[in-house]
């Protein structure tokens, strides 16, 4: 087995934009209720509208990036993931500390911003100077790619490449096209930074789904989450799917979602614990999983723990599927890499038209493992 870790080889930046486009909500509703934490910022009305035009913009931002992305966004000379463009990461943080530090005027045409915090020198509590985590060179990198997304900024020159901005020297940014775009983007900043139960990372692009949900005082049910992501796949693929959820939610398997890179719905049995898990708690117990990742696409997971105990039912399944069941799963280090390529996450079946042949038996497989569970 190598001892060195093989390298990652980023992903073409058009299949991460299509990686991303995919992870957008398929339907925002018009009505729906807003959390009291947004409420001093706009009317309820505006902040739904706020939220849609936002998505739209995603859309174009998107759009343009697949036409002149490669002018932008290069890949990381020491990638750390399949998905690591500097670029990315830049703006859809600057986006966010745009949204959350801008200060919306009266008529909500304009946000006024005083502090750029992520393009700033800071002091740590040793008394070190921090650089800024976005360099002065790709903040005006970033800012001018918004400008093609039709934002205009305004007390700042991008050609000489300097700004000061201050209490009386404000960054003006509006986006005339849309105004109300600014209510959406000041709306699901403040939801980034506050409203999110799992640890936000600086490569997670999260602002970049445009997560309507975090904004409703309702809570939302996973099944709909679950359909926005199964959207792109067939018809049947989609049926099947939701079908395998209802019928192990109804059996008392809980459905617990993740978006730490890869997205996932995981199902695990967890009437045996009385008190709170956390997310990865649940994710550690699941049985079985569907998750939609850069690396594999749409998949079903299957983390068959005693196969051994119905070797002759297997025996009837279609001799594909044995096959692989037969292939087991584990850290991908057994099989002579030294980089996790995520193999520990169960048995993989490619969620597409080839899984309908074993509809079946894919039931039959997960009733089997049912009473293994932790």
């Amino acid at each position: 087995m190598s001892t060195q870790h093989d390298p990652i080889n980023v992903k073409p930046l058009n299949e991460v934009l299509l990686y991303l486009e995919n992870l957008l909500p398929t339907n925002i509703p018009t009505t729906y209720s807003i959390k009291p934490l947004f409420k001093g910022i706009a009317e309820e009305e505006k902040i739904r509208d706020g939220v849609l035009a936002f998505k739209e913009f995603l859309r174009l931002f998107l759009n343009r990036l697949k036409s002149v992305g490669h002018l932008y966004a290069k890949p990381s000379k020491i990638p750390g993931s399949l998905t690591d463009y500097p670029f990315l990461h830049n703006i859809t943080n600057l986006l966010v500390d745009i949204g959350y530090h801008g200060r919306m005027s009266k008529n909500g045409d304009v946000l006024s911003i005083t502090n750029i915090p992520l393009c700033c020198s800071s002091v740590d509590n040793n008394g070190h100077k921090k650089n800024p985590k976005i360099p002065l060179s790709s903040f005006f990198e970033c800012l001018r790619f918004l400008t093609l997304c039709g934002f205009i900024f305004t007390g700042i020159d991008l050609d000489v490449k300097m700004f000061c901005i201050s209490e009386t020297q404000p960054l003006k940014v509006s986006y005339p096209d849309n105004p109300v775009l600014l209510t959406g983007l000041k709306i699901l900043s403040v939801a980034d930074i506050e409203c999110r139960t799992e640890r936000r990372y600086w490569n997670d692009h999260h602002l970049l789904r445009c997560d309507y949900r975090l904004v409703m005082a309702e809570k939302t049910d996973v099944l709909d989450t679950l359909k926005d992501i199964l959207h792109p796949l067939s018809q049947d693929v989609q049926t099947f799917a939701l079908k395998l959820h209802r019928r192990y939610v109804s059996m008392g398997l809980t459905c617990t979602e993740s978006w730490l890179q890869d997205v996932s719905f995981s199902y695990a049995n967890l009437n045996k614990h009385k008190k709170d898990l956390l997310s990865r708690d649940k994710y550690q117990k699941r049985i079985w999983a569907f998750s939609y990742s850069i690396r594999h696409g749409h998949s079903l997971f299957v983390r068959a723990k005693k196969t051994e105990k119905y070797k002759n039912i297997i025996g009837n399944f279609s001799p594909s599927l044995q096959e692989i069941i037969a292939g087991g799963y584990g850290c991908y280090k057994k099989f002579g890499r030294a980089r996790c390529m995520g193999d520990c996450q169960g048995i993989r079946l490619p969620l597409d038209d080839s899984i309908l042949d074993y509809e079946e038996d894919i039931t039959t497989w997960l009733d089997l493992e049912m009473p293994f569970a932790d």
